[in-house]
């Protein structure tokens, strides 16, 4: 660089501010006097002369900064640093940033023929002026220089690089009064007040602080009063930077998950198509004509393919539909993997994966990240394809109130939903657009995940086994909408009571369980199960419903009901007529003929008697018997003439006749042991048991009664007149 230039140079240099002629450069030096400044020369090397040369540091100082910009230079070479494991990475930024300055300045002292001291505070001058072309990362961490701040930067290379490396807050992290005082509680303290409520102010913070410890705060062994604000202020703008991950999982732990904690990549590892899919539900960010809808998402996590429905609301009636969609499209997977939702937990939904023979797995509650690979394909569906709708009302209430100030307060002022937010698409359009999108744009999109592959070439490449559902009919059946809350009833006379109507079962009679399910076709009809669902049993039909007759319904249910009664009837009416009304009877009697022979042993009995009774007794000692008239004389004739004679000896065959006893000869016999013992005669000890047994047992009391009965009976008849 040239220090003395002519008047033609310094007009060729054309200055921004200076003459672009060399006529108009020497009237600007005579009008300042450059001669007499002691910085005006002869120029050399011309015999006789040639004119003046004058110093750059005639320039003004922009003109002379622009002179020596054109000069600095800065190359590739200045940006290759070395690395350290001692340096934070802080300290490595400053580090590299300072190399880079000093290479730069390096250069441009060799460039311009000056010494070190007027190089260095020249190119200062240039680097405070914005003249140095250095990366915008460098002006941020060097934002001055000076030529003392050079050459102490040019010893500490020589010694050591990396002592150029420097990170101001490392030196005084930790050390301010609030980060020590009463050993870090006011910093715990006034972080936690900030915790409990982030719109507290440093004011609000400080006046707790001092509520808290006072005015006075121990410092190590010193005691110091109470910051002043602006203290509370500077220390919470670094404590919310330094304590920024742990104040967020305090404050909002669902956006401390989605940020912040560590998750694993490719934790749902699969190896093969159709192992698992996941499957969750979400609100559409955009409105149709119809309202508001929901949006249920399937992905195959092999293939991540994926299958959207859009539905009116969650419901298990729409897993049912988003797994049909996904059987008839992709097969039938393994396993599949939802939240703890109603709609997934639903008897309608455990019913359909169990009878489809899928495992399902529920995730843990509020653990969106364990099925984290649906959730994020649900937020890219609602950010690069819902975002492009018309109707799109945005992705949270901030969103919403950005698209409604594109109107002003007034124009909005009673507008509806519709027409503030452009509603155009149908339900049915919705669906369609939903559908192109899986299929034309997600599923050709390269993905990370897939080695930048794309869903469509990742499930054209399987050549394993997939299994498919060939039948669609019996898929319809399963899918079939189940009758009321958990589709069980019980057959009435009337027939199943669905939702307030009757329906008529054809062959399934009253009294029976039975599990419904609705025909998608027929709203009058119902398909009827055993309660386990895996039996069919038949149909049910609502006439009203069904569009029938209802007489002709009624007629053809009772023709079906009789025949089956009938038919299943025929065998008992059979064994029936081989009953007549002593059969129970004899049966009972034989199966209870083995307790005939069972004696009781005699129990000592003592005479019970009260006033009452002994007065009752002399009543009758004293009343004399009525005499009986002929007619009831010759009945009691009749009776003793039927009634057995005892000898007062027992004979030896007493005994022999007992192959042909009846009950009454039983009786007989006991009315004859009776009367021996009336008499004073003894009987033998085994005729003693006889009748004492026989005595306890219910068919001498019968008899006994029986007998008394009619003997009374006689005495009351009245006398013949």
């Amino acid at each position: 660089m040239k220090l003395w230039l002519t008047a033609q140079e310094i007009a060729d240099l054309a200055l921004d501010g200076f003459p672009s002629s060399k006529r108009g450069v020497q009237k600007l030096a005579d009008r300042e006097d450059w001669a007499a400044t002691g910085l005006c020369q002869k120029r050399e090397g011309r015999e006789g002369g040639g004119g003046l040369e004058y110093h750059i540091d005639l320039f003004p100082l922009a003109q002379r900064l622009d002179y020596a910009a054109l000069f600095i230079e800065v190359q590739h070479d200045d940006y290759i640093t070395e690395t350290s494991n001692e340096l934070t990475r802080r300290e490595l930024s400053a580090r590299d940033a300072k190399l880079i300055v000093l290479k730069v300045a390096e250069r441009f002292r060799n460039t311009s023929g000056m010494g070190a001291s007027a190089s260095d505070h020249l190119f200062a001058s240039l680097y405070e002026a914005g003249k140095v072309p250095v990366p915008d990362w460098v002006k941020e961490i060097v934002k001055r220089v000076s030529s003392r701040s050079l050459s102490r930067w040019r010893g500490q290379a020589k010694q050591d690089i990396n002592s150029l490396g420097a990170d101001p807050s490392k030196a005084r992290k930790g050390t301010g009064v609030l980060d020590r005082a009463e050993g870090g509680r006011v910093r715990n303290f006034c972080l936690a007040i900030y915790a409990s409520n982030q719109f507290f102010s440093a004011e609000h913070i400080r006046n707790a602080a001092k509520g808290e410890f006072g005015n006075i705060l121990s410092v190590g062994d010193k005691r110091v009063p109470l910051p002043p604000l602006r203290t509370f202020q500077n220390a919470l703008k670094g404590w919310k930077n330094d304590y920024k991950n742990e104040l967020l999982k305090i404050t909002d732990p669902d956006a401390y998950r989605s940020t912040v904690r560590f998750s694993a990549t490719g934790a749902n590892r699969v190896s093969r198509l159709n192992e698992k899919w996941e499957i969750d539900a979400s609100p559409v960010d955009a409105m149709t004509t119809d309202g508001r809808k929901n949006l249920y998402m399937a992905i195959d996590l092999f293939s991540r393919r994926i299958v959207i429905l859009i539905t009116d609301t969650p419901r298990a009636a729409a897993v049912g539909m988003l797994i049909r969609k996904c059987l008839l499209e992709w097969g039938v997977p393994e396993l599949i993997k939802t939240d703890n939702g109603s709609d997934f937990v639903a008897r309608a939904t455990v019913q359909l994966l169990d009878a489809l023979g899928i495992e399902q797995e529920l995730s843990a509650p509020y653990s969106p990240q364990q099925k984290g690979t649906v959730e994020r394909v649900i937020g890219t569906f609602q950010r690069k394809f819902v975002a492009t709708l018309p109707g799109f009302i945005g992705h949270s209430v901030a969103d919403r109130k950005v698209i409604e100030a594109r109107k002003s307060f007034s124009a909005r002022l009673g507008t509806d939903d519709a027409k503030l937010f452009q509603v155009d698409l149908s339900t049915a359009e919705l669906q369609q657009e939903a559908d192109r999108w899986c299929r034309e744009e997600y599923a050709h999109t390269p993905h990370e995940g897939l080695k930048r592959k794309t869903p469509h070439e990742v499930a054209q490449a399987w050549t394993g086994e997939v299994r498919a559902i060939s039948d669609q009919a019996s898929l319809d059946v399963l899918l079939a909408p189940i009758a009321g809350k958990d589709g069980l009833r019980k057959v009435t006379k009337q027939g199943v009571k669905v939702d307030g109507e009757y329906y008529m079962p054809f062959g399934v009679m009253p009294g029976t369980d039975v599990f419904c399910r609705h025909d998608p076709a027929d709203l009058g009809r119902l398909w009827l199960f055993e309660p386990d669902g895996e039996t069919y049993l038949g149909e049910a039909v609502n006439p009203d419903l069904a569009g029938m007759d209802p007489a002709e319904t009624v007629a053809k249910v009772r023709a079906m009901q009789k025949a089956v009664e009938e038919e299943r009837s025929a065998a008992i009416r059979m064994e029936k007529r081989r009953i007549n009304p002593r059969t129970v009877m004899e049966h009972q009697r034989a199966a209870y003929q083995h307790n005939a022979d069972v004696l009781s042993f005699p129990q000592k009995h003592t005479e019970h008697e009260t006033s009452k009774t002994l007065a009752a007794s002399e009543v009758c000692k004293k009343r004399a018997p009525r005499e009986l008239d002929a007619r009831e004389a010759a009945m009691m004739e009749s009776l003793q003439a039927d009634r057995p004679t005892v000898s007062s000896k027992p004979t030896a065959n007493v005994h022999t006749l007992a192959t042909l006893e009846t009950p009454e000869s039983r009786f007989q016999r006991a009315l004859q042991f009776e009367q021996r013992l009336s008499e004073g005669t003894a009987l033998s000890d085994e005729d003693a048991l006889w009748l004492t047994g026989y005595q306890a047992g219910p068919e001498y009391r019968a008899h006994k009664m029986i007998w008394e009965d009619t003997v009374e009976r006689l005495k009351r008849v009245p006398p013949a007149s």
